[in-house]
């Protein structure tokens, strides 16, 4: 209609005359020209660099990385971990492509449905700003290949997501539950004597072998602080809490052992390939060893010393 030329003046009719003889809007119309330009255009390709790798490629990369953390004795890494890992390798790709590849094949970790939740007793955040600053500590119980119940103590860094101590006993006194707290404080601070750990906060939850009296004298010997969390807001410990479902998933619902000995020293192996391979994601993806070396304060040349 808009080609149509006046037969009197010998020009195209106006779109705003054409409109109101149609009574649609100029917008309308505008919009019905742009859709028949489009027709003929090949679909719109997404913005951006083009991957280097096709889906099938970058699903061979994602299995290889799987089989590797896998190798480590690590299981259940997110997809956010493996682009990760994958950027490590040079292979540059989006955390949603590898979400989409992973879902697609089947490769996401299984997830639990959360619930509802409450008001929160607290408010900020529970993560310090360097290591040796707070430590959070809490135990859990796993079975043995005999059917006995063995108790599973340990201790995590709030800054570096490290594992402080962990250890495992037959009995869950007090005395037990401090091993996780000695071993830290014998590897970060110096041998164990009165004020060592002068400024360390020791989280925990208001369990009965925490709030004994030679739990809490045994800090105060060491020089910590006793941080008991809300009572009945176990995120108030979430650091420990968090490890200890890690524990969990990487090793004591995988693996059964004979004695207590033997879940000792799997502990204690399992404790150096977390803090050694771990990748933690706010910290940029780095291991707990990597952020601890980063944080760690530079000692003084003998020469800065004199002066």
């Amino acid at each position: 209609m808009s080609a149509t030329r006046s037969p009197s003046a010998n020009k195209p009719y106006p779109v705003a005359r054409i409109c109101d003889v149609w009574g649609i809007p100029r917008s309308t119309y505008y919009d019905w020209k742009k859709r028949e330009n489009q027709e003929d255009r090949p679909p719109p390709m997404k913005p951006g660099p083009k991957s280097a790798l096709d889906d099938d490629e970058l699903l061979a990369r994602v299995r290889g990385v799987l089989e590797e953390v896998e190798a480590l004795g690590l299981r259940g890494e997110g997809h956010r971990k493996v682009w990760a890992r994958l950027r490590k390798k040079e292979v540059r790709t989006s955390k949603r492509r590898v979400l989409r590849i992973m879902r697609e094949n089947d490769l996401l970790a299984p997830t639990r449905v959360g619930r509802r939740r409450g008001p929160r007793s607290h408010e900020g955040t529970i993560h310090t700003e360097r290591p040796d600053q707070m430590w959070g500590t809490d135990a859990t119980q796993t079975v043995l290949r005999s059917g006995r119940l063995v108790w599973v103590f340990l201790a995590v860094d709030h800054c570096t997501g490290e594992c402080i101590g962990v250890h495992a006993a037959e009995t869950g006194t007090r005395f037990e539950a401090l091993e996780p707290i000695r071993q830290g404080v014998t590897e970060f601070l110096g041998p164990v004597d009165r004020g060592v750990a002068d400024g360390l906060a020791i989280r925990h939850d208001h369990g009965s072998q925490y709030m004994s009296h030679a739990f809490q004298d045994e800090l105060a010997f060491l020089g910590a602080t006793s941080s008991p969390s809300f009572v009945a807001s176990p995120e108030g410990n979430g650091v420990a809490e968090r490890f200890v479902r890690t524990l969990k998933e990487q090793l004591l619902w995988v693996e059964t052992y004979d004695s207590v000995e033997a879940l000792r020293a799997a502990l204690q192996a399992f404790r150096s390939r977390y803090n050694a391979s771990w990748i933690v994601a706010r910290h940029n993806y780095r291991t707990p060893s990597e952020v601890r070396a980063l944080l760690k304060p530079v000692a003084p040349e003998p020469a800065e010393l004199a002066a």
